[in-house]
Formats: structure tokens, C-alpha cells, sequence
């Protein structure tokens, strides 16, 4: 029985009833026990623990997990604390310090975002060790679109933060004119250069936030 927690549990307890997430059980009891797999089964759903459906102010939309060992852990582009800041992570603390000028930390741990109401949420939530997108279309993208579509009805405004063309693909889902929705490249070394960089979308995603009198985020990690 999977368990949030929180208002998830009551807004997702039909889902994990659909023969598309039964299938996906399926595959995950297997992969679990026969492969290395990341996060540990116990991170899976730690963006959905962490961030509850009322309190969702900012969306940011990953691919699949970190693929290498002891980096998931349940947080799109987070990493554990002592754990090496991934490039993406890098070019992200980057902008965020030109855009809102302050100096962030040596920590890759996000959950301080998380826990005011930035959901950290990738695509896919698995992914088997050492092979990105190994656990693509299994199911985890029907479960993370049904996520997106239930914060698009929330009337509230929220900011989606869709970064790369993956993220940008979701737009389709984010109907609600409540909303605003930030797009640029990836913060990918990659692609960084081709337009993140200088997308100032923290500053912005806080502008928004104040102008409809919710709290900004504290974007700084220690």
C-alpha cells in the first residue's frame, strides 16, 4: 500500500488501481529484484511526500532519476547531501545565483525546496542502474501526466518551470490560464548555453508568486 501521507493519498488512490499501474507494479517487483535500480523503493514517490497537492507552488519537471549510485532520491535534480552536484545541478545553482543574486552552497539536496511547495518531479520515477531511460514506458509517464493534469485544475496559480524538450512536450497538459509556464533549454552542459542561462525563470517564478500573494521561494541551499 503506497501511502503519502498527505491529500495525494485521497487524490491518487484510484490510480494505482488502473491496469496501466498494475502493469508497472509488475515490472518494478521485477526490477527491483532482479537489477540494481534507483532511488531505493522507499524514495519512489518522496517528491509527492514532500510537496502536498494544496501546497504545490512551483513545478519543476525532470527526465528520469540519476542513474548512477547513491545520487536519487526521489527529488528531480537533487541530490543526497556530501553527494557531488551533477552539471545540471551546477548550471541550475549557476543561474539561480546571477538571477537572484545570492551565493549558493556545496550541498545538491533540494528537499528545502520541496518543503515550500517547489515539486521536484520527473517524468519517470526509476530508472535501472547505469542506463537513462531504461524505465521509460512502463507507465510512469500515463501516472506523472495524471499528476500534471490534477495541479492544472487547481485554480490557484501555480508556475511549471519546463526546461529541455521533454519538460516542453508536457505543455499540452497545462490548460489552465490560472497558471504560467516558463519554458527554456535544459540546463544540460549541452545545452545551458543555448538559452537557460539568462532565463532568469526564479526571479520570475517568485514575481508571480508575490503577485497573486503567495509566499516567494527561498531559493537559496546552504
Amino acid at each position: 500500500m503506497i501511502s503519502f501521507h498527505n491529500e495525494w493519498d485521497s487524490i491518487l488512490k484510484d490510480e494505482f488501481q488502473k491496469e496501466y499501474y498494475q502493469h508497472l507494479r509488475r515490472f518494478l517487483i521485477y526490477e527491483y529484484t532482479h537489477a540494481s535500480v534507483y532511488p531505493p523503493k522507499e524514495n519512489i514517490y518522496e517528491a509527492l511526500r514532500l510537496t502536498d497537492y494544496g501546497k504545490v507552488k512551483v513545478v519543476i519537471l525532470g527526465q528520469d532519476p540519476y542513474h548512477g549510485p547513491g545520487q536519487a532520491h526521489g527529488l528531480a535534480f537533487s541530490v543526497p547531501a556530501g553527494q557531488k552536484i551533477p552539471p545540471s545541478l551546477v548550471n541550475i545553482y549557476k543561474e539561480i545565483e546571477r538571477d537572484c543574486q545570492v551565493r549558493m552552497g556545496q550541498s545538491g539536496n533540494l528537499e528545502s525546496w520541496a518543503r515550500q511547495g517547489v515539486l521536484l518531479l520527473n517524468a519517470v520515477l526509476t530508472v535501472r542502474a547505469g542506463l537513462p531511460r531504461s524505465h521509460a514506458n512502463q507507465g510512469w509517464e500515463t501516472f506523472t501526466n495524471n499528476v500534471l493534469a490534477l495541479l492544472n485544475q487547481q485554480n490557484r496559480p501555480i508556475v511549471f518551470l519546463l526546461w529541455g524538450n521533454d519538460a516542453k512536450a508536457k505543455q499540452f497538459l497545462l490548460t489552465n490560464p490560472n497558471h504560467l509556464i516558463l519554458t527554456a533549454p535544459h540546463p544540460s552542459p549541452l545545452s545551458a548555453y543555448q538559452g537557460f542561462f539568462g532565463c532568469s525563470h526564479f526571479s520570475k517564478a517568485n514575481a508571480f508568486l508575490i503577485s497573486h500573494r503567495q509566499e516567494p521561494i527561498d531559493w537559496r541551499i546552504e
